[in-house]
């Protein structure tokens, strides 16, 4: 598992930045993500993937303990498309 501080570490040894100034400006790129998100917008950065909201109905499913049926809200979720260059690298 990568933790944000994993990330950071990396970018703060590739381009001589403090692990803090690191850390910071990855959790700005996530900020940025989320509020996009928020406002029902898609992030697109390029060579990676993009970011966009989808919108479930309402559904109806069972409690598999006891096998009523109840009703799932209508929800968000943010999804994640990768962009070809890391679907070809995850093929190798």
């Amino acid at each position: 598992m990568t933790t944000i501080n994993d990330i950071a570490g990396k970018i703060a040894e590739e381009n001589g930045l403090t692990k803090a100034q690191a850390k910071a400006a990855v959790e700005a790129v996530f900020k940025a993500v989320t509020d996009a998100a928020i406002a029902g917008e898609e992030t697109s950065i390029p060579g990676f993937g993009k970011f966009k909201v989808k919108e479930t109905a309402e559904r109806e499913g069972r409690n598999p303990a006891t096998g009523a049926t109840v009703t799932i809200a209508a929800s968000k979720k943010l999804a994640f498309i990768p962009a070809k260059a890391v679907k070809d690298a995850l093929k190798t």
